[in-house]
């Protein structure tokens, strides 16, 4: 069972900057997990998370999604703006409320017309060094770190860890579990 990580803080729009890597496999988790362990990063612990996207208006710049941390009761509902990149660093807009009652708060969702895209789940580890959250994430997809935090921090962060900045990937985890679910049938193809 995953280690309940501290409770979110839900916050109001801010912006998200951050670099995500793709890796090989569980052995690059255990490699970097064992950097940040020689780093003294501060393990801020691990859990499961349900992504719930949900479909917006096709004029809309935002995604929508609710999370749900280790099957829990509570939730976290998302929206992200478009992201833009500078100097290879995603940096978008993101607000994030926390809701009580997460079965509630779809309920309230599909009812206004936002109806289920997909589901999707994450196991995350999470970590913070010199003021940047890294996280080691698995998907049914594959391995990621995923660093973010003041901008100007990300390269040095991502270079202490033996990560090339350059070499960060632009897609989202939505935008790939969209992709995967595709690819094995799970999700319907919309013309």
């Amino acid at each position: 069972m995953a280690t309940r990580r501290a409770k979110h803080a839900g916050r109001d729009r801010s912006l998200e900057a951050e670099l995500k890597f793709r890796l090989e496999g569980a052995a690059d988790h255990a490699r970097l997990r064992g950097r940040l362990r020689e780093l003294a990063a501060q393990s801020e612990g691990a859990y499961d998370e349900q992504n719930i996207r949900f479909t917006v208006p096709s004029k809309s710049r935002v995604s929508l999604r609710l999370r749900i941390l280790d099957g829990g009761k509570t939730g976290i509902i998302t929206t992200k703006g478009p992201a833009r990149f500078n100097r290879g660093i995603k940096v978008r807009e993101e607000t994030e409320v926390e809701v009580g009652d997460a079965a509630t708060a779809r309920d309230l969702l599909e009812s206004l017309g936002y109806g289920v895209e997909f589901v999707f789940h994450k196991h995350r580890a999470s970590w913070l060094i010199d003021g940047v959250s890294v996280t080691l994430d698995t998907l049914d997809f594959g391995f990621f770190i995923e660093l973010e935090g003041p901008p100007e921090a990300l390269p040095a962060a991502a270079k202490q860890l033996g990560l090339n900045p350059k070499q960060a990937i632009r897609q989202s985890y939505s935008a790939m579990a969209r992709d995967h679910l595709r690819e094995t049938k799970k999700l319907a193809v919309h013309s």
